[in-house]
């Protein structure tokens, strides 16, 4: 069990890297519920206090993320978010490893939630280019689907979220590759 919870743990980071509330609110959600088990410090997630300024939090971002332009500002407010939630989420998900160091634990989410969230906020300009901010709202709206799947498979299938992640993954790096051709087919011809 503990190998499993410590990949979870990487994909629970990484979802946070997506949308920090989501897979916040899942696990305190499911932990309130009595599906999950969070140990302390980590069991506060579970209290409704926490639960509420998460879901407002949640909101918050759900509706800034959708807006071209708006959605950049709240990626550079995010970059502090988003890392953060993945240190505790991999922690958290890994406090019943004992061979795993809890700074250690800590550092690991931080470093895959920022890698997850600093790929989707490089991407991000060129879909909105591409497609003239019409493409942001369903960009977001997809990773925040994303962000929700990968969450509940790396807590109750996490052999099976390492699948759709990779998937997700090459499905990302096709959506970039394919934003960028066509920003580059709109640019116009430098004179030669």
């Amino acid at each position: 069990m503990t190998l499993a919870n410590v990949i979870g743990a990487f994909g629970l980071a990484g979802a946070a890297g997506l949308n920090a509330y989501i897979p916040m609110l899942i696990v305190a959600a499911l932990a309130k519920v009595g599906l999950l088990e969070l140990r302390e410090p980590f069991d506060m997630l579970a209290s409704w206090p926490a639960i509420a300024a998460l879901a407002v939090l949640g909101i918050i971002e759900f509706t800034a993320d959708k807006i071209p332009a708006v959605d950049h500002v709240n990626d550079v407010i995010q970059t502090f978010v988003r890392p953060a939630a993945g240190a505790v989420l991999f922690a958290a998900n890994t406090g019943a490893v004992t061979w795993l160091d809890p700074t250690l634990a800590l550092i690991c989410g931080l470093l895959t939630a920022f890698g997850t969230h600093s790929v989707k906020a490089a991407a991000r300009p060129a879909i909105n280019a591409a497609t003239m901010g019409i493409g942001t709202p369903v960009i977001s709206l997809a990773e925040d689907i994303a962000s929700a799947l990968t969450t509940l498979l790396a807590i109750f299938a996490p052999l099976l979220m390492v699948a759709f992640v990779a998937l997700l993954a090459l499905a990302g790096y096709r959506l970039v590759r394919r934003a960028r051709r066509v920003r580059q087919a709109r640019a116009p011809q430098t004179a030669r």
